[in-house]
């Protein structure tokens, strides 16, 4: 089969399209068709070493939908034919850039047959991660306030669908352009991140109780002034907090909780993709791809899932 492989770390010029032998799954496990595979800044992550993956050379990918083509002897849940998506590979195992992945049945789930594979790749990382920040990490309730960093974001377009499902009034930034189709997505309120009032306009619409950052070292400071009282705070993304927090008082004045969140520390992943494959289902979260790939396209990929504005997903079709 062929598959992107890196045999060392570096740039995305280390990334290259191999003849490999075809993975067969053992156990529990699934080999999964690769119809697509998303593209997540944590892959460049692993990529580049700032995260160890196993041992090189390395498929990257952390995620994928397809079709299951053969099953372990232990697996009960899945059969052949079976239209399904994953997340949680590509650090201890290997990833999904590549025409066929072996996933464990733990991590992977049903996906609705209306829900094209393009979606369901688009939905799964960046949905278990935003479920794992509002639901299980800040336990958002109905009708609180959600205040969504960077709500055009891959974990955030689908972090503003989620708090919507969830009955909360939700506030998010992101560049002007993508303002009305956040809206639509069930954004109560959108602000230009770049405003000068933006704190004022952000507690006017409603001091948030449960934030989601993706950059904290960043705005935690920010998130501190905004908070309502014993509001939660979701940590994302590769934070680098050795900038000094002056607001450590107004913090304990509040009684603020921060929890830091790891996709990849999830229980069980199949329960939580199950869960929002019923959302799909119920067209009540959808995946927006902003741009597919090729397995020979993955290094601009890596380039642009870092430096370029899009609201929504890149997507790899092997």
């Amino acid at each position: 089969m062929r598959a992107v492989r890196f045999h060392e770390h570096g740039g995305p010029e280390v990334l290259t399209v191999e003849d490999v032998p075809m993975p067969t799954p053992e156990g529990d496990e699934v080999l999964v068709e690769v119809a697509a595979a998303g593209v997540n800044p944590v892959d460049t992550y692993f990529r580049d070493g700032a995260y160890d993956p196993g041992e090189l050379p390395w498929i990257p990918g952390s995620d994928c939908a397809g079709t299951v083509a053969e099953i372990g002897d232990a697996v009960e849940g899945y059969a052949e034919g079976d239209r399904v998506f994953a997340t949680g590979l590509g650090n201890w195992l290997q990833g999904t850039c590549a025409e066929y992945a072996v996933v464990p049945e733990s991590h992977l789930a049903h996906l609705p047959d209306a829900v094209d594979f393009e979606t369901g790749a688009a939905v799964a990382l960046v949905g278990v991660t935003a479920w794992q920040t509002l639901v299980d990490a800040c336990s958002l309730e109905l009708a609180e306030r959600a205040l969504i960093h960077g709500g055009s974001g891959g974990v955030g377009h689908v972090a503003v669908q989620l708090a919507d499902a969830a009955g909360a009034r939700v506030t998010t930034t992101a560049s002007p352009q993508y303002h009305d189709r956040l809206s639509k997505l069930g954004a109560d309120d959108v602000f230009d991140y770049r405003r000068d009032d933006i704190a004022d306009a952000v507690t006017e619409a409603g001091a948030p109780d449960v934030i989601l950052d993706h950059r904290l070292d960043d705005y935690l400071s920010f998130d501190t002034d905004v908070a309502a009282q014993s509001a939660r705070i979701a940590a994302i993304g590769n934070s680098d907090l050795a900038a000094t927090f002056e607001n450590v008082p107004q913090c304990r004045a509040k009684d603020l909780t921060v929890h830091h969140v790891s996709m990849f520390n999830t229980p069980e992943f199949g329960a939580v993709l199950d869960r929002l494959a019923t959302l799909m289902a119920d067209d009540a979260l959808t995946g927006v791809v902003a741009d597919t790939y090729a397995l020979d396209e993955v290094a601009d990929a890596h380039v642009d899932v870092l430096e370029e504005s899009f609201l929504g997903k890149l997507v790899v079709t092997p």
